[in-house]
């Protein structure tokens, strides 16, 4: 009888606990995480989707090199008002700044995937989801900022969490808005083979 192939480690190239999170609900676990900490700025003139594209793809290469034989995935979440990319909100003016921006407005969330297998192959998707928040009043913009939800949330904002009751539409993947878009990152997977699905 032939031997039978080892099942390559699967790394997740992300420090999110809500990638993590996303792909075990789908009962996909990842051998390790590590995160690829590079400089997430946009380059001059880059505009939202091209953005997150390419900063998926350069976690998932950056990481791959560091775990030859293994399937990477790399993925980036940008949110996006018109061409105007929203930061990761890391303060309170930051959060504040987001959700006056958004309130009463349609957005656009990109999330970037790129695998990497162990070969080398790279499959790279683009999901764009439309998000439309309600018109905020001040005191539900106040609250939300002093719950404290919003830290490190690109657009300043969390989906999954309070600000749920914000949206009013969402035309798109929902997982995609949390942090990973699951129908694609699934697919990829699929289609190089792993056999974990």
């Amino acid at each position: 009888m032939g031997a039978v192939a080892a099942v390559p480690r699967l790394v997740l190239a992300s420090a999110s606990p809500r990638r993590l999170d996303l792909l075990r609900q789908v009962a996909v676990e990842p051998a390790a995480v590590d995160p690829a900490d590079l400089d997430e700025a946009p380059r001059r003139g880059e505009l939202p989707a091209p953005h997150a594209a390419r900063l998926a793809e350069e976690k998932a290469r950056l990481v791959a090199g560091r775990h030859p034989g293994c399937i990477v995935i790399g993925a980036d979440t940008v949110v996006a008002c018109g061409r105007r990319i929203l930061p990761k909100a890391e303060t309170e003016a930051d959060a504040r700044r987001c959700l006056e921006l958004l309130s009463g407005r349609r957005h656009r969330v990109h999330g970037g995937l790129c695998v990497v297998a162990p070969d080398g192959r790279a499959r790279a998707r683009l999901v764009t989801t439309i998000v439309t928040f309600k018109r905020l009043e001040p005191r539900e913009i106040d609250a939300y900022v002093a719950s404290g939800e919003w830290r490190g949330k690109a657009g300043g904002y969390a989906v999954q969490g309070r600000a749920a009751a914000f949206v009013r539409a969402l035309c798109g993947s929902y997982s995609n808005v949390v942090g990973l878009p699951l129908f694609e990152t699934c697919a990829v997977l699929k289609g190089l083979g792993w056999p974990g699905l």
